[in-house]
């Protein structure tokens, strides 16, 4: 039994000695000097050139970059977006820089693009106004433009143009792959924009907005590249510069703790990416002449005030008096709400109100479409919407001398009437807008049925019998609510009849 567990040790230890013998050598050819990690990037995995991984979260850089020269304002706060102080009329610089890498956008390349700039509002509110605040101005300055593009101090642009019809916008070709700045203008003053209370209004900011596109296969430059825009407020001339200190100032009265909380000021302006701005719908072709409304028999009075040059465009007095069945239901749909808004010529804000229904419309207040519509079209479509009666200016009542108009009986113990006689003479109310003897002379003669041809002259009785000439000064000095007998005299020549008021 001893010899075989000597047997066993003795091929054990053999096994190992062998094991050892063999792993002996191993790792000599692995050295220092045999080792080379530029033989392993040599390896065909590792040698597909140009290859760069993308990194997973990096944003997608813009092609193009804007850079107002112009310094920011101190005052604003971490949080808020940065805002740009700029002088009525001075000429500021706007860099168009090429921002793309190799390989992005390719189709550019070698060709210019369209760059339009525009200055428009910042406020949500004012934007849907826009056209009528713009047409407001531009009544008030005819002839002049919001933005204006300095050619003489701009570089790499061509074929500049400028719309008659957008006063706030400037157009221009101009090559990404050249130097190319363009010089603008702002005109406006941030508080031409803001309505005049108690005097030092506080300016509506507006935006400077840059959009630029590259030929479409028609040549036409219409497919949108990028858009970016800066918050500006525009002061009249040295206004920028005052208010810069100013605002220097209060930042340096404040503890550093809250100096903290405000935005460097930088001595340029990086516009910001934005969406583009939308496009002017296409003008409408003139509809055919829409029927008018049929209205109910009830008689309404209308007078339209004569358009003249000297007043601004959408500003003219609504002075129809409505019946109550052209009055907005609140129960009206979307279609029937669109519908009243066309016939009473609100055709440039039925877009706006697309899904407002009858009560949707009837719940604004006046100070609510004021600010939508602008102080003439919002007065109007709010007394168009509760059915406000403008009060004539003047009001006659006037009563046939012959039979002293329609005779109604009453009781003998009533407290009122004309005569002992037991009747009431009816006189017929006239209500005057123009205040001139034409409007006088054309509703006497609808009224008591004379053709309007056939009257010569009108005339008031004045003291002793006397006839009065009925001209513009004398209705313009008649009191309010007098009261007139109607009586007609036939011509001398017997050609018409004379109408006297006594």
């Amino acid at each position: 039994m001893a010899w075989v567990l000597k047997m066993d040790e003795a091929v054990e230890a053999g096994l190992v000695h062998d094991f050892d013998a063999s792993l002996t050598g191993i790792g000599q050819e692995l050295g220092a000097a045999a080792y080379s990690m530029s033989d392993v990037l040599a390896l065909p995995i590792f040698k597909e050139e140009g290859a760069v991984l993308p990194l997973v979260n990096e944003p997608k850089q813009p092609p193009f970059q804007y850079i107002l020269c112009a310094v920011t304002s101190p005052a604003v706060k971490l949080n808020e977006e940065s805002l740009t102080y700029l002088n009525q009329g001075q000429s500021y610089e706007i860099r168009m820089l090429d921002n793309r890498k190799v390989g992005d956008v390719p189709e550019i390349s070698g060709k210019l693009v369209k760059s339009v700039i525009r200055v428009v509002f910042h406020d949500r509110r004012l934007q849907y106004m826009e056209h009528q605040q713009l047409e407001g101005w531009k009544w008030n300055r005819p002839g002049d433009r919001l933005l204006d593009l300095d050619i003489p101090m701009s570089v790499g642009v061509s074929d500049v143009k400028t719309n008659p019809n957008q006063l706030n916008a400037v157009e221009f070709l101009w090559d990404p792959a050249k130097p190319t700045s363009a010089f603008i203008q702002v005109h406006c003053i941030s508080t031409e924009f803001t309505p005049r209370k108690h005097g030092g209004e506080k300016g509506v900011p507006f935006r400077i907005q840059v959009d630029t596109f590259k030929q479409n296969e028609h040549g036409n430059y219409t497919d949108h590249l990028h858009s970016a825009s800066c918050q500006i407020k525009v002061f009249k001339p040295k206004g920028a510069d005052r208010r810069m200190k100013t605002d220097r100032e209060k930042l340096e009265k404040r503890t550093a703790a809250e100096r903290e909380k405000f935005q460097p000021s930088y001595s340029t302006t990086i516009l910001s990416e934005c969406s583009p701005w939308p496009a002017p719908s296409p003008p409408r072709e003139s509809p055919a002449p829409a029927p008018a409304p049929t209205l109910s028999p009830a008689p309404t009075s209308t007078c339209n005030i004569p358009e003249s040059s000297s007043s601004p465009p959408n500003y003219q007095a609504d002075l129809v008096l409505q019946s109550p069945s052209e009055q907005l239901h609140p129960l009206a749909n979307i279609q029937e709400t669109q519908e009243w808004l066309l016939r009473h010529r609100f055709a440039t804000y039925s877009r706006l109100f697309t899904n407002f229904s009858g009560a949707d419309l009837l719940k604004l207040t006046r100070e609510d479409l004021v600010q939508i519509c602008g102080p003439a079209d919002g007065i109007r479509l709010y007394n168009a919407l509760k059915l406000r009666m403008i009060r004539p200016r003047l009001t006659i009542y006037v009563c046939q001398e012959q039979s002293r108009g329609i005779r109604v009986e009453r009781q003998p113990d009533d407290d009122y009437g004309d005569d002992d006689s037991g009747v009431v003479f009816v006189y017929h109310a006239i209500y005057l807008e123009e205040m001139v003897a034409s409007e006088v002379t054309q509703k006497l003669a609808s009224i008591f049925n004379i053709p309007l041809h056939q009257i010569n002259q009108v005339y008031k009785q004045g003291p002793t019998g006397i006839h009065i000439l009925l001209s513009d000064q004398v209705v313009q000095n008649f009191e309010d609510e007098s009261c007139f007998l109607f009586a007609t005299i036939k011509a001398e020549n017997g050609d018409g009849l004379h109408i006297v008021l006594k």
